[in-house]
């Protein structure tokens, strides 16, 4: 475990604090599955959002399938119609770039967005891809040996874990 300590409920304080302006009247929020589900669901609930969030997986179109499988972490769930919708994507960690691409090819499976921005909780650098955030609660510097992960807690608190990686996701 590394000694760096990050306060996931202070970012996520920060994150609802800069996606405010980000959302017009029909801004879609939609969660990476599982932590950006978690933060779109959280945000969605606590900005009083109508509707509901979406949740969406980027199992089917990652560049590594072949050697991951497909996560039985969760699913794509879209309760609204993608087609020219103005979406937020939410993730907890920005990584290499890949989730993101790997989501945005399954949003676009579900039609064809307006618009598609990225707000996240932590930007840790690494890029693989030219991805960027709209907007990034904190940026962190980890090793590439090191991945975070954020956790939620029986009464929907969040917190972070650092450990050794395992996967190279993000």
């Amino acid at each position: 475990m590394s000694s760096l300590a990050l306060d996931a409920e202070a970012l996520y304080a920060e994150l609802l604090r800069g996606v405010r302006p980000l959302l017009a009247a029909g801004t879609r929020l939609v969660g990476i599955v599982s932590g950006g589900q978690w933060l779109a669901e959280r945000v969605q609930a606590d900005l009083g959002l109508p509707g509901q969030s979406g949740a969406i997986s980027s199992a089917m179109h990652r560049d590594d399938y072949a050697k991951r499988g497909l996560s039985a972490s969760g699913q794509t769930t879209l309760p609204f119609d993608v087609e020219g919708a103005d979406i937020l994507l939410l993730d907890d960690v920005l990584y290499t770039g890949r989730t993101v691409r790997a989501v945005v090819n399954e949003l676009f499976d579900y039609g064809r967005p307006a618009r598609v921005r990225l707000a996240v909780l932590v930007d840790r650098g690494g890029r693989q891809l030219p991805v960027a955030a709209e907007y990034a609660a904190a940026r962190v510097a980890l090793p590439a040996a090191q991945s975070l992960r954020l956790a939620r807690g029986e009464g929907g608190a969040f917190s972070f874990s650092i450990n050794p990686d395992t996967n190279q996701e993000g």
